[in-house]
């Protein structure tokens, strides 16, 4: 399940290190909310004994505003989406976004206008083409991998095997990277974040492509990255 969460605020922009740092705060604090026991387990020890964490969400997305180099700025027209490939998880964050009037995305406050729930339909055919709204992440023995570079698409295959494994569905096959943007560098809690967005089509079964629809590519998704449109 994906959820729209239509947000505003007065600051004409986000600092660089609130683009994505503070998601991951942000989606433990909901689940917190609501269930702490789930949110705890979660964090301490990923889901049903795979360390992967099936939660994806955005960074704050603002349309309409104002481009300026080397800024962020936001307009009144914003949002951001969460989703879970996972019912008990995505129901929960449901519970905790409906109660909320507004979002605290590091130092600057999001007011909530509202939400609506997309569960998506299922893609018809075997090939199947996803672009994500934020950049992908992949490391390689603790390298930063960018779209072309040697080992980006093993480790891409892997990622999605994994996730696959996760949900105890096929993994799909004939991954192809069909484009990428440019590369984007993020500071994420002090550490920094490398990637591109992209566009990539595959071979899947469509139960796979909708679980990815609401939890993402690559690593940390929990992040806000690897999100798709």
């Amino acid at each position: 399940m994906r959820i729209r969460v239509d947000v505003e605020t007065d600051a004409a922009s986000l600092r660089w290190e609130d683009v994505h740092g503070p998601a991951r705060g942000v989606v433990y604090a909901l689940l917190g909310s609501e269930d702490a026991d789930m949110a705890r387990s979660l964090h301490d020890n990923g889901w049903k004994g795979h360390p992967l964490k099936p939660l994806g969400l955005t960074s704050p997305q603002f349309r309409g505003a104002r481009p300026v180099d080397g800024v962020y700025t936001t307009s009144r027209d914003g949002a951001i989406w969460f989703g879970s490939p996972v019912p008990e998880i995505a129901s929960v964050l449901v519970k905790s976004l409906a109660s909320r009037t507004e979002i605290v995305w590091g130092s600057t406050r999001l007011k909530v206008r509202g939400f609506q729930l997309d569960f998506g339909a299922t893609p018809q055919g075997k090939l199947v083409e996803l672009a994500t709204a934020t950049p992908v992440i992949l490391k390689r023995e603790n390298r930063f991998l960018l779209p072309g570079e040697p080992h980006f698409m093993e480790c891409l295959e892997r990622n999605l095997a994994h996730k696959a494994d996760v949900l105890g569905l096929p993994a799909p096959r004939s991954v192809q990277l069909l484009e990428a943007g440019p590369r984007r560098r993020f500071t994420v809690r002090g550490a920094p974040r490398h990637g591109a967005q992209v566009r990539v089509a595959m071979e899947a079964d469509g139960r796979f492509v909708g679980a990815l629809r609401s939890w993402g590519l690559g690593l940390d998704t929990i992040q806000g990255f690897g999100w798709i449109r």
